[in-house]
């Protein structure tokens, strides 16, 4: 069983892998059409129907590009779809959850100092949050509110910052951060699934039944697209966010998020105005790092501990890694080789926070963490770095065999 293990370890890789893949692929294209639907210019010689024109040149190449704001005359005999890109980013990103978070609730999901709740009422949860979430969006965008673009924008940004303060009440500080990227580009990859892509499709039908094309069906789905190009930006650092407990794990972690979309607003604000070419709004660099400079600031707030925070107790689910006859040897091994960066205060310099906020201050939290003990410093050599503090191969040895016989015993 303890094979296991490395196969599923091998697997989030995989996953992750394809993950990324996907989202350089959607975020690629939807960068470059935002772009090149503001840089689009009006020129008296395009043909009727026409909206704008841009040369562009890449690889050796020229490539002359017009837009049609509602349809061509006529069907074009080859027509590219772009929505395999968005579907395969939230299919990866939503296996991944299923892979670490629910897998792994015990460990991932779940801080019982922050909400006790069993790992399938969590799950219930995330799976909730994610589907509501998009239900509320899509009825605000189609109610009288959606007209307006700007102002349905600060009411989704007021909603943003609610469910950051709701998942950091429920979920583990990196779960919080993951679900609330994890909510976002689900809203994001709806709207091409429910929206912009059916819309198109009734254009295609449309032309190809001889009728006009009713304009209302790209001016939403324009709307739509606007949206995810102001959330791209967020998304990404919410789904780097787990190696990096100073975002998600300090007092004032959902404070972070919210000001982490208004970066993404300022950046993108850069960039769309650039493109449209209506000047470079470099105050929006100002305000940026002003935001980040206070985001940095936020994260050295004392986080304030719970009661009965140190005296922890094992999870029944880790129960057997702490009954294990080589526990005693594996907890002065740990404490050794691991604590002086692993630890609520780390001694190590340069550190304020353990990395990804992982602690072997107790056996709950030893035991909690066995198979990543067991992967990282046991079966590879990715821990200590650089074994910086020495580990004996006996030592690795010893985390392993604790590691496979707990597992056997099972």
């Amino acid at each position: 069983m303890y094979e296991f293990a490395i196969a599923w370890e091998w697997l989030t890789f995989a996953v992750r892998w394809l993950h990324v893949v996907t989202a350089i692929a959607w975020i690629g294209s939807s960068f470059y059409f935002i772009a090149l639907d503001l840089g689009l210019v009006k020129r008296p010689h395009l043909p009727p129907g026409a909206y704008g024109e841009e040369w562009q040149v890449h690889g050796g190449g020229f490539y002359h590009i017009q837009k049609y704001l509602v349809a061509p005359a006529s069907m074009p005999e080859h027509l590219t779809w772009f929505k395999w890109e968005s579907y395969a980013t939230w299919l990866s990103g939503f296996a991944m959850l299923c892979l670490v978070y629910y897998g792994g609730a015990d460990l991932f999901l779940i801080d019982r100092h922050v909400l006790d709740i069993s790992a399938p009422v969590a799950i219930l949860i995330s799976l909730a949050s994610l589907s509501i979430g998009w239900i509320c969006y899509d009825l605000l965008c189609k109610s009288p509110l959606g007209k307006n673009t700007w102002a349905l924008m600060g009411l989704l940004y007021v909603v943003l910052v609610a469910m950051a303060w709701g998942y950091t009440q429920i979920f583990t500080g990196r779960a919080a951060f993951l679900h609330l990227g994890a909510f976002t580009a689900t809203i994001m990859s709806a709207n091409v699934f429910f929206i912009i892509m059916p819309n198109q499709r009734i254009v295609v039908a449309d032309l190809i039944a001889g009728r006009t094309p009713d304009p209302k069906y790209g001016q939403i789905a324009k709307q739509r697209s606007l949206h995810n190009n102001y959330l791209t930006l967020p998304v990404i650092f919410f789904m780097l966010s787990n190696h990096y407990p100073l975002a998600f794990a300090t007092a004032y972690n959902w404070v972070i998020a919210a000001l982490v979309f208004l970066m993404g607003v300022t950046i993108r604000h850069w960039f769309n105005t650039t493109h449209a070419r209506k000047g470079r709004p470099t105050w929006t660099w100002l305000v940026t790092l002003i935001l980040f400079i206070l985001i940095m600031w936020l994260s050295t707030v004392p986080r304030a501990t719970a009661p009965g925070e140190a005296a922890e107790t094992v999870a029944p689910a880790f129960q057997r890694f702490a009954d294990n006859a080589h526990f005693p040897a594996v907890k002065e091994t740990i404490s050794t080789r691991c604590s002086m960066c692993h630890a609520a205060e780390p001694v190590y310099e340069g550190l304020t926070r353990p990395p990804k906020n992982v602690r072997f201050d107790t056996d709950a939290e030893i035991a909690a963490h066995a198979r990543e003990i067991y992967l990282q410093a046991g079966r590879a050599h990715a821990m200590p770095p650089g074994n910086l503090t020495d580990m004996t191969e006996k030592e690795r040895a010893l985390l392993t065999a604790w590691f496979e016989s707990a597992v056997k015993t099972r």
